[in-house]
């Protein structure tokens, strides 16, 4: 099996990736420090945050997003779309952000099982195999572990915005 990437811990800029799923879901910039907040109320992310973070690199006011804020609005994702368990205690957010943990949180997010995830990674015109994607998946001090490329991701995105979306 080839490895779908080389780079130790690559990942996706942060704010493409809040970009990408903004656009997937039609969120408004509101809905966005809605669902931050869900993860973590005491972030001090507002309207204007999420505006400068939405902003191309080379335009004025660009703001990097973090890694802390792109858990906490996947994590966010999570509850809004699946629920809040109350009665276990939050798990704290992940302080190494790579694409394996966007591909899980959206994978949880979406309820997506293998099928599905092979599904859009088809409509992306990306087929991976079934060793391939279970190796994303496995725990990174595990042999078989591989860690996910941008281009990966990137096709996810696109195959789940296509699903999202209805678009063919």
């Amino acid at each position: 099996m080839a490895p779908l990437c080389t780079i130790p811990w690559n990942n996706m800029i942060n704010n493409d990736v809040l970009r990408a799923i903004r656009y997937m879901l039609d969120l408004s910039d509101g809905k966005v420090v809605e669902l931050i907040h869900l993860a973590d109320a005491g972030v001090p992310v507002t309207k204007e945050n999420v505006q400068a973070m939405l902003k191309k690199d080379d335009e004025a006011g660009y703001v990097e997003c973090s890694n802390k804020q792109l858990v906490l609005f996947l994590d966010g994702l999570v509850f809004h779309l699946r629920g809040k368990d109350d009665t276990r205690p939050p798990r704290p957010p992940e302080k190494r952000v790579n694409n394996n943990v966007v591909l899980k949180k959206l994978r949880v997010a979406f309820e997506l099982k293998d099928v599905d995830m092979h599904e859009i990674m088809e409509a992306a015109n990306f087929p991976v195999t079934k060793p391939e994607l279970s190796a994303l998946f496995r725990q990174p001090d595990h042999k078989n572990f591989r860690l996910c490329g941008d281009q990966l991701l990137r096709n996810f995105l696109k195959g789940l915005t296509m699903r999202v979306r209805g678009v063919s």
